[in-house]
């Protein structure tokens, strides 16, 4: 059985200072053994992690589109940013990889979409996000789940970690699984707990940013 936070960021987010070697001593103190490292535009951090990390690190990236952000999972190589959203879920799927909508419904940071058009997307959709830990709106988690719900998609969480300590504020509990497919057949099985991040987590996030911009 596998305890699993499916959305970090590393150092190569722009917006976050963790390091592999912090990741992985948090993870191993709090008893996590899978994760997904989702940097913005960047997968250099999740390719470090996974060459040095003792447990299961998926490869992603949240790639920032024209319509707002989109994850690639099971990816191998950097989707550049300020793209059509179309073009983005097929270059994730050229590499065999699944996408998944990190936190659709978030009054900030969601979908730039109609929701005619984000339906019209959904046979196109592998994973949707229904408990990230920096959204603050419990209505966005329960749109979500609806969404999911109706086109039978595979739901998932994630802490959205951009500090150390806010790893594991999500975990989802899933089986084992090797490939892509598999990870999602282990998700449709797959219990997500956790709580909710403090505002102020937001503003650790603009701090970084600054720092980087010098």
């Amino acid at each position: 059985m596998l305890k699993a936070d499916f959305h970090i960021h590393t150092k190569y987010s722009m917006d976050s200072e963790n390091t592999p070697e912090d990741i992985i001593a948090r993870c191993q103190e709090i008893g996590i053994n899978c994760v997904t490292i989702a940097d913005h535009d960047a997968v250099e951090g999740a390719l470090e992690l996974q060459k040095m990390s003792p447990f299961k690190v998926i490869v992603a990236e949240e790639v920032l589109t024209f319509s707002g952000e989109v994850m690639g999972m099971f990816i191998t190589e950097r989707i550049a940013s300020g793209i059509p959203i179309e073009e983005a879920i097929d270059r994730i799927h050229s590499m065999n990889g699944l996408v998944a909508i990190p936190h659709p419904f978030d009054p900030l940071r969601g979908l730039r979409l109609s929701t005619a058009d984000f339906h019209k997307l959904a046979p196109k959709i592998d994973i949707i996000e229904v408990f990230n830990a920096r959204c603050r709106v419990n209505s966005a988690a329960i749109k979500a789940k609806e969404f999911a719900k109706k086109y039978n998609l595979a739901m998932t969480g994630g802490s959205d970690a951009h500090t150390i300590r806010e790893i594991g504020n999500v975990t989802v509990n899933l089986d084992d699984f090797r490939t892509p497919q598999e990870f999602l057949a282990s998700l449709q099985r797959a219990t997500i707990e956790g709580k909710r991040a403090s505002p102020f987590v937001h503003l650790n996030s603009t701090i970084s940013k600054i720092k980087k911009s010098f």
